[in-house]
């Protein structure tokens, strides 16, 4: 094993884009709900993302009112179960036509829900590194490298009007590496989590505007 590992930050480029639909604002307590796409299989989008995005959100300057997601659902229940939860921000309309679904928003106070949908994949990677142990120490050689990139959307639902506010989107995209001198030293770019704070300036950015 080696004793030293030194990490150090890689390069990211993002990009974030606005659609809007309706003029927006929060007063008092009113709140926001973040869900984040669920088809129950590899395509939804992971909850770490959507973690992040609640924490910068919560935080800063105009820090906003957050309601859990699963508070949101267990309130909704049975229309967030497996069987019958949306699977795009598509489906929402028809979610908010279900009878008494309405009168359990307002009770709930949640005046936006934001709907997040992507994921953070690899898109190229290579180089060769290798690490060995022998008679005379350890080492580590080489150099190898992973490209990746994140992309995310988020539709904006009013539940006041039930309605679509607008849609915003982030896109970030970034090259790791692993050089190994002796001592393997990483390069890492976090794309997603450069997402996640793109997307969470902007969303704050669309809702307090009036």
């Amino acid at each position: 094993m080696l004793a030293a590992t030194l990490v150090l930050g890689g390069c990211v480029s993002s990009r974030v884009e606005e659609s809007r639909q309706a003029s927006t604002g929060m007063i008092g307590d009113e709140a926001l709900v973040i869900l984040g796409r669920a088809s129950y299989n590899e395509h939804e989008t992971k909850e770490s993302f959507t973690d992040c995005m609640a924490q910068a959100l919560s935080r800063g300057a105009q820090p906003l009112r957050l309601i859990p997601a699963k508070q949101f659902q267990d309130e909704l229940y049975p229309w967030f179960e497996p069987r019958t939860a949306p699977a795009s921000a598509k489906e929402l309309g028809k979610l908010f036509a279900q009878p008494g679904v309405r009168d359990q928003i307002e009770s709930s106070n949640v005046r936006y829900l934001a709907w997040i949908d992507g994921d953070t994949i690899t898109t190229d990677k290579g180089g060769s590194f290798s690490c060995t142990v022998g008679t005379f120490g350890a080492g580590c050689f080489g150099v190898s490298f992973w490209e990746q990139d994140a992309s995310y959307e988020a539709a904006v639902w009013d539940l006041q009007n039930l309605t679509t506010a607008g849609e915003l989107s982030a896109d970030a995209n970034g090259t790791s590496f692993l050089a190994g001198l002796v001592v393997p030293i990483p390069m890492i770019a976090r794309p997603g989590n450069a997402a996640c704070k793109a997307l969470a300036r902007q969303l704050k950015e669309f809702l307090v505007e009036s």
